[in-house]
């Protein structure tokens, strides 16, 4: 099997993994989340959004976080905006990279905005401006390019229109949202290998619900095709609102346990990854999609090698 040997994984718990739980946490807890994290080694850590209070309240704390958090040199700490207000708040409190999102589902945009996802992006402009004017990266993302409740099937060229978008909007790195979660593994080698081939300055991001236990596969035909970078979830926290039965993100143990077994690189320490799961869990008061946090790890069903015979 020909795949990357190293990859980047971006958490995204503590905004997609939380957005949508119960128990609101604390803003001291969110913080020693990230905290942990950074010290787990993830160069690439999801802290929030910027969306109105009223809509995502469990992520309402965002700016007092961004400012509270344990910043280290060459880690990425992102957040999700809708707009330029979204970017404004990004700037007073030192957000390095926002993040942008549009469906693939033309009869969703249409439904809910009552544009094109083209024209939703051509809308982006100012956001986009505002930000690189400030220093901040841009990264653009399209959700459900593998298929929604809407179409079923989205047209590879719908994809494409959506991508060729964002670059004249400015946006050189997207990621692929598997939000309905319904993206089989030949399906995404296959767009996968076409998107990348397509757009070969597009720096490409994978991100997985595991709503039909395909994630993991997924992330696999994805760096069979030469992706590098995905989004994974503490504790495999996280689901979709809009999407009936939707599961959370693949998990973030699950997956650089996979890595560590595979040989691939990943640069976080598993254990340190396994305690916050744990951690998380406790937090949102049930467990995540995790097996690693169920089954352990595979070097823990080793057991000490004998030392010699007994005496007779």
């Amino acid at each position: 099997m020909n795949l990357v040997k190293k990859i980047t994984i971006c958490e995204v718990g503590p905004r997609d993994g939380i957005q949508n739980e119960k128990n609101i946490l604390a803003f001291e807890q969110k913080v020693e989340l990230i905290n942990d994290l950074t010290d787990a080694g993830f160069k690439v850590i999801e802290v929030g959004s910027f969306m109105h209070p009223k809509a995502v309240p469990q992520l309402a704390d965002t700016d007092a976080v961004f400012k509270k958090i344990n910043r280290r040199e060459g880690v990425e700490y992102r957040a999700l905006i809708a707009n330029v207000k979204g970017v404004e708040r990004a700037i007073n409190c030192g957000c390095s990279k926002v993040k942008l999102n549009v469906s693939a589902s033309r009869a969703h945009n249409l439904s809910n905005l009552n544009r094109m996802p083209e024209d939703t992006i051509v809308g982006f402009k100012d956001s986009v401006h505002l930000a690189l004017a400030n220093g901040i990266d841009v990264s653009g993302s399209i959700s459900m390019p593998f298929g929604s409740p809407w179409e079923y099937k989205i047209p590879l060229e719908d994809i494409k229109s959506i991508t060729e978008a964002y670059v004249k909007a400015g946006v050189n790195e997207i990621s692929l949202s598997d939000t309905s979660g319904m993206g089989v593994p030949n399906q995404v080698y296959s767009i996968c290998k076409e998107m990348k081939r397509a757009f070969p300055d597009v720096k490409w991001i994978l991100h997985f619900h595991n709503t039909r236990g395909t994630g993991i596969a997924n992330i696999v035909a994805g760096m069979a095709a030469g992706f590098t970078w995905f989004d994974t979830s503490f504790a495999g926290a996280g689901g979709c609102p809009f999407v009936p039965g939707a599961a959370g993100n693949v998990s973030t143990e699950d997956l650089v346990h996979m890595c560590d077994e595979m040989g691939i690189e990943t640069g976080i320490d598993i254990d340190k990854v396994i305690a916050i799961g744990k951690k998380v869990t406790e937090l949102i008061g049930h467990d995540g999609d995790s097996y690693v946090l169920r089954a352990g790890k595979s070097t823990d069903l080793l057991r000490s090698k004998p030392t010699g015979q007994e005496k007779k």
